[in-house]
């Protein structure tokens, strides 16, 4: 980004800023120390709409800002009331191929990005979650509710991870399996203090003019009237 535009969104982010609320503010920049695109989270062809979102408004309260969908046969629709607004604050990358592979499109993007892919599956060859350590930029796979990840994500992993079980069910509902990787992913991520943990500064002020312009009503026309207001200066 150059400064001109540096300027000119800065510009935009304080005429926006003048329709929301200081308080409303204040919680967007606690939010955003916090905001992190070191851990990821990938959905698999999920076909319940509250599971997937229920694992969106967990990704939002762990402070992940990416989420990547791949859609095979079912298409992922955000159900509002399980989310309860987290769709608003998350971005969402969908991945949907007719004729080739979705999975190797995300995996590729994940990958030019850094990151480690690890599918989640109860799979005998898989490692535990104690012993799976944040020390680089890491991609969670949760398959469907029924089959979990599919061999083809298993096969184009980086590796295959569980939660031990201690009863007799083999595993738990998704949003739960992605809080617990979440929670403990977090937690040891805080020894390893990487630099890169959180967003960089561009990244926070592009996420904050991306969020003022959707909190503030009519944000498109209010946006215009100020580029109309700088022309003529």
């Amino acid at each position: 980004m150059d400064k001109g535009e540096e300027n000119l969104n800065q510009g935009l982010l304080d005429y926006l800023g003048q329709y929301i609320t200081d308080h409303k503010k204040n919680v967007m920049e606690e939010v955003l120390k916090n905001r992190t695109r070191f851990l990821t989270v990938v959905l698999e062809d999920i076909f319940k709409p509250h599971n997937a979102s229920a694992v969106l408004r967990t990704c939002d309260c762990f402070g992940l800002q990416d989420v990547h969908v791949i859609e095979k046969t079912n298409t992922y629709k955000i159900n509002p009331y399980v989310t309860r607004g987290a769709s608003q604050w998350v971005d969402l990358h969908k991945f949907y191929n007719e004729e080739g592979s979705a999975v190797q499109d995300c995996f590729n993007t994940l990958r030019e990005k850094g990151y480690k892919i690890m599918a989640t599956s109860p799979d005998p060859s898989s490692i535990s979650i104690y012993d799976l350590e944040p020390d680089q930029k890491l991609a969670l796979v949760f398959g469907n509710e029924h089959e979990g990840v599919s061999d083809e994500v298993k096969q184009n992993a980086d590796g295959l991870v569980h939660i031990p079980m201690l009863g007799f069910t083999e595993s738990f509902n998704i949003s739960v399996s992605a809080s617990i990787f979440l929670y403990d992913l977090i937690h040891k991520a805080q020894a390893y203090k990487h630099l890169d943990f959180y967003l960089s500064d561009e990244e926070k002020q592009e996420l904050r003019l991306q969020w003022y312009r959707s909190v503030v009503k009519n944000s498109d026309i209010h946006e215009k009237a100020y580029l109309q207001s700088i022309r003529k200066l």
